[in-house]
């Protein structure tokens, strides 16, 4: 990009000081990890089934971090490619690949324009990576550009319920914000960065008009077993068992 988005830059940095912190110490386990699973309550993929079999599947991850998803989708017969806009997360994602005997291609860009020819993949994938830190303006009609006619959309994100409880620290039983706070959230004053979280109308149109059909949008409950995640503690598995915490949307490009 000849001039990025001030979001992509502010993001940069968020996650290369998020790396030197926590990412970069935590990949091993992930890396090690043999059953794909999502999201910091530990959602199975094999009690989900949402991707289904990935088998000679061409998948581009966007907003891969440390890929591990790409290495779990690579250990279950996919061609992942992974792209990141940090180049910190892309140096430790290359250390678990040497480290894990695993090589696909990692690209260092942001999703919103991705180096990549038209029509190479049959599934684009993220969570919790250009699905929140992205516009969806922008990253979902380049998803598209990137799938085949027929390919799979399937992304992670923090629910819209979540997103309205969430008060100074962690998410509340109340709402904590107006409606229209959704969208283009900024959280630099919080040591954070800037993402995305407009609401479910909002994303369904950016879908249709960037040439997808939903397939299924998940809302899902903490398992029973779930415990809170000792970092992102920001909601309680308490929470999480009652209310939906994060939504799983399966989109397909029109053929």
């Amino acid at each position: 990009m000849a001039s990025p988005p001030q979001h992509v830059e502010v993001n940069r940095a968020h996650w290369t000081r998020n790396n030197a912190e926590f990412t970069d110490a935590e990949a091993e386990d992930k890396w090690a990890g043999e059953e794909i699973v999502w999201g910091g309550f530990g959602w199975l993929e094999s009690e989900l089934r949402i991707l289904g079999d990935v088998s000679g599947l061409d998948v581009v991850e966007l907003g891969c971090g440390t890929a591990y998803f790409s290495a779990w989708l690579a250990r279950q017969g996919a061609r992942p490619v992974g792209v990141d806009v940090t180049p910190a997360q892309l140096d430790t994602a290359r250390r678990m690949q040497e480290r894990h005997g695993l090589d696909f291609p990692l690209i260092e860009a942001s999703a919103e324009d991705v180096p990549l020819p038209d029509a190479s993949f049959d599934l684009a994938h993220s969570e919790f990576g250009a699905s929140i830190w992205c516009d969806p303006e922008k990253w979902i009609p380049e998803a598209a550009r990137l799938l085949r006619p027929g390919g799979r959309l399937v992304f992670a994100r923090g629910s819209t319920l979540q997103e309205l409880c969430f008060g100074e620290e962690r998410v509340t039983e109340r709402l904590e914000h107006d409606w229209s706070d959704l969208g283009r959230m900024d959280f630099r004053s919080e040591d954070g960065g800037i993402e995305f979280h407009p609401p479910v109308g909002v994303m369904l149109g950016v879908l249709r008009r960037s040439g997808f059909e939903l397939l299924e949008l998940r809302e899902l409950l903490a398992p029973a077993a779930a415990q809170t995640h000792p970092r992102y503690d920001f909601v309680t598995a308490d929470w999480g068992r009652r209310w939906p915490s994060v939504e799983i949307w399966v989109a397909r490009k029109h053929a």
